[in-house]
């Protein structure tokens, strides 16, 4: 079955690193989850059947406190 692979992106609230990728981790569709140095601060990638789980899950981070900013890439057969 085709499956969807998505990438996110994130800028938390400065100290809030570990304790959004622990609550993130729990997320079943995540494949991995990490601290990055640069412009994000968290890499989460996903996989999941289709595009209606993948925005209930994109929804789900985006309301993580200390969750400031996010950039959500869905990646190409």
């Amino acid at each position: 079955m085709p499956r969807v692979i998505a990438y996110m992106l994130l800028i938390t609230d400065p100290g809030r690193e570990r304790e959004i990728i622990n609550e993130i981790r729990m997320i079943k569709a995540v494949s991995e989850c990490r601290a990055v140095y640069g412009e994000f601060d968290i890499f989460v990638e996903l996989e999941v059947p289709d595009l209606t789980i993948l925005d209930g899950i994109v929804t789900q981070v985006r309301q993580i406190p200390g969750v400031a900013h996010s950039k959500t890439l869905v990646g190409s057969p």
